[in-house]
C-alpha cells in the first residue's frame, strides 16, 4: 500500500495540477507531493489553561512526523472550557461541542484526505470529541493528550486543584475564609498549562486515552510542561507513520476489549462520572454495542485503589512519579483482556510485560483496596428506570443510604441560590431537572451547587439528584443523569416537594417514596418549560438522545 494512498487524489495525475498549484501555494515542494499528508489536529486556544501550550506541542509532534518521512498539515478545533463555564447559561454549550468537534474533524481530513492523522485535544469534550472522529474515519492515528496542570499552593494550604478553589467558595460564606484570603488563593491554585491537577473529566478522559490503547504509554498522567510530554509528543508523531505502514488503524485498536480496559481503568482510577457518557460515546462510534449495566457490572469486580482527588487525597500531578497510568494497569492486569491492539504496535499484555508493580500510599494493592467496589456505581428504580450514575469514590459512606425531602428545582442557579441562601437544610434531597441532554438542552453540569454543599458542609446531611450532570471534580452524594430525563417524561418530572427520596449505593437503588399510580397521574399534568427557541442548542435538542445512550446525536453511527 501507497503510504500516500489518500493524499494521492490532490497530488496525482493531470487532473490533479490545480490541486498541486493549491498546495505549492501553502510551501510545499515537489517531493514533498510523494509523502504522507499527516494531520495534526490541534485543539490550540489561549482562552484555555489546558490548551494554551498546544502550539508548542505540535511543533514536537510536526519534527516526529517530518523524521519519519511524512508532511505534516495543522488545523485547529474549538475548545471549550467547561470551568469557566460553571454556574451560567454558557453551561449549556459544552457538551454539544463534543458533536461540533467530531463533526468538524470529520470535515478537515475527509474532505483533504490526509493519510493520518495525530490528535491534540486536552479539555473535557475534546478528547472524546477526538476519539470519536478518529474512528469515524479510521486512519492511523496516535493521541497526545494535552497533560496534567501541576497543583497550587498558598501558605499551609498545599495541593489545590479547582475542586478546591470551587469548595473554597462554601467555606468563605461559612466563615471558614477571609474574602482576602479567597482572592489571594485564586492567583495561584492554578500554576500554569495544563489540565487541572485532579482526576475530573479532562484528564479521566486523558488516561482513559491510554488505557484505551490510542496514546503512547505515559502520555495520560505526564505533566503538560515538563520534557516528558514533549517527548512523547515527538515519539507519536513518528509512530503515526508507523502505524501507517502497518496498516493499523482506531477501529482495530478500539474493540469491546479497549472499551473493556478503559472501563476497569476508569472504576479503579475513580474517574469522572462524564466518562460514562464519554465512553458509550465512543463506542457508538465504534459500532459496539455498551449499556450502563456493563460499567456496573465491571465496577462490582474491579476495587477502586487509587487515592488522586476529587475523591482521595493526591492530585493527579503526582501520578507520573508513581508509574502512571502503565502503572495502573499494571496493578489491575488480571481484570484486563491483554490482547488488545494498541498505538505501539504491541497488546496490553506486551506493553506491560516491562512494567513494574507500584503499591504505595498512591497506587494501592488489589488485596488492599480503598474500596472493594470501583469507582461509578449505576443506579436504578421508579425515578431512574433507565438509570442513573453516581461517583461512590466520592461519597461518604454515611450518605451511601439516605432517604431525604424533595426540594424541587428547574435549573441550577435556582438550586445554587437556595444553598446559598441557607433554604436547604440537613436531611433535604435536592431534586434539579429540566437539565438534561434534551430539557437543558445541553445537560449542563451542577458543580456550582455540589461544591457549596461539601464547602459548607453538608455533604453528610444533604443529596442532589438530577438529570443533568456533574463535573469530574464534583464529590459527595450527587447522583446524575436520571434517565429518562424531565422532558422525555421521565418519573422525575413527577417529583413533588416534600416527597420522600430513598437512594441506597450498596444496593444499586434510587427511588421515590409515591406509588406508580399517582406517578402515572402527576405526568399528564406536567408542563415541559421550553428554554432555547433557536440556535446550536434547539438544533441540538432535536437530535440528541438520552444521557443513558451516551446523549449521541441520532444518525452520527456510521453504518458498516
Amino acid at each position: 500500500m501507497k503510504l500516500n494512498e489518500r493524499s494521492k487524489e490532490l497530488t496525482e495525475g493531470i487532473e490533479r495540477a490545480a490541486h498541486r498549484a493549491l498546495l505549492y501555494a501553502t510551501g510545499m515542494t515537489e517531493s514533498d507531493l510523494k509523502k504522507p499528508m499527516v494531520a495534526i489536529v490541534n485543539s490550540w486556544t489561549d482562552m484555555v489553561p489546558g490548551h494554551m501550550h498546544l502550539r508548542e506541542l505540535a511543533d514536537h509532534v510536526r519534527q516526529g512526523i517530518s523524521e519519519a518521512g511524512g508532511v505534516a498539515k495543522e488545523f485547529d478545533t474549538i475548545a471549550i472550557c467547561d470551568g469557566m463555564c460553571q454556574g451560567h447559561k454558557g453551561m449549556s454549550y459544552p457538551l454539544p461541542s463534543r458533536e461540533i468537534i467530531a463533526d468538524s474533524i470529520e470535515l478537515m481530513v475527509q474532505a483533504h484526505q490526509f493519510d493520518a492523522m495525530v490528535m491534540l485535544p486536552g479539555c473535557d469534550k475534546t478528547v472524546p470529541g477526538h476519539i470519536m472522529a478518529a474512528l469515524r474515519i479510521d486512519i492511523p492515528t496516535v493521541i497526545v493528550t494535552a497533560g496534567v496542570m501541576e497543583a497550587g499552593n498558598y501558605k499551609n494550604i498545599k495541593n489545590i486543584t479547582l475542586t478546591d478553589m470551587r469548595e473554597f467558595i462554601g467555606k468563605t460564606q461559612m466563615g471558614k475564609l477571609s474574602m482576602d484570603e479567597l482572592t489571594a488563593i485564586e492567583k495561584v491554585a492554578l500554576p500554569g498549562a495544563g489540565t487541572c491537577s485532579m482526576l475530573a473529566t479532562a484528564n479521566t478522559m486523558g488516561c482513559l486515552t491510554e488505557a484505551l490503547g490510542l496514546s503512547l504509554p505515559g502520555c495520560g498522567a505526564a505533566l503538560a510542561v515538563r520534557s516528558a510530554k514533549a517527548s512523547i509528543a515527538h515519539e507519536s508523531g513518528k509512530q503515526v507513520i508507523e502505524l501507517l505502514k502497518r496498516g493499523i488503524t482506531p477501529r482495530q485498536i478500539v474493540g469491546e476489549a479497549a472499551l473493556h480496559n478503559a472501563i476497569v481503568a476508569d472504576m479503579t482510577l475513580g474517574g469522572s462520572t462524564n466518562s460514562v457518557l464519554h465512553l458509550m460515546a465512543i463506542a457508538h462510534e465504534a459500532g459496539v454495542d455498551l449499556n450502563l449495566d456493563y460499567f456496573d457490572k465491571v465496577s462490582k469486580t474491579v476495587p477502586y485503589i487509587c487515592d488522586l482527588k476529587p475523591s482521595g487525597k493526591y492530585p493527579l500531578s503526582i501520578l507520573s512519579e508513581h508509574g502512571g497510568i502503565q502503572a495502573v494497569l499494571k496493578a489491575v492486569e488480571r481484570y484486563l483482556k491483554p490482547e488488545q491492539l494498541t498505538v505501539t504496535g504491541k497488546n496490553v499484555q506486551e506493553n506491560l510485560a516491562a512494567v513494574e508493580a507500584v503499591v504505595d500510599e498512591v497506587i494501592h494493592s488489589v488485596d488492599n483496596p480503598i474500596r472493594k467496589e470501583g469507582g461509578i456505581a449505576i443506579l436504578r428504580g421508579n425515578l431512574a428506570p433507565d438509570g442513573a450514575v453516581v461517583k461512590s469514590s466520592g461519597v461518604k459512606p454515611c450518605m451511601w443510604q439516605f432517604e431525604g425531602r424533595a426540594r424541587v428545582f428547574h435549573s441550577m442557579e435556582e438550586a445554587t441560590d437556595a444553598v446559598s441562601g441557607d433554604r436547604i437544610k440537613p436531611g433535604d434531597c435536592i431534586v434539579v431537572r429540566y437539565e438534561g441532554p434534551k430539557g437543558g438542552p445541553g445537560m449542563r453540569e451542577m458543580h456550582m451547587t455540589t461544591s457549596l454543599l461539601v464547602g459548607r458542609g453538608m455533604d453528610e446531611s444533604v443529596a442532589l439528584i438530577t438529570d443533568g450532570r456533574f463535573s469530574g471534580s464534583s464529590r459527595g452524594p450527587v447522583i446524575g443523569h436520571i434517565s429518562p430525563e424531565a422532558a422525555m417524561g421521565g418519573p422525575i418530572a413527577a417529583v413533588q416537594e416534600g416527597d420522600i427520596i430513598v437512594l441506597d449505593i450498596p444496593n444499586r437503588r434510587l427511588e421515590l417514596k409515591v406509588s406508580e399510580e399517582v406517578i402515572n397521574e402527576r405526568l399528564k399534568h406536567v408542563k415541559h418549560p421550553q428554554k432555547v427557541k433557536g440556535g446550536v442548542l434547539a438544533k441540538y435538542a432535536e437530535l440528541v438522545t438520552s444521557a443513558d445512550t451516551g446523549a449521541v446525536l441520532r444518525g452520527s453511527r456510521i453504518r458498516e
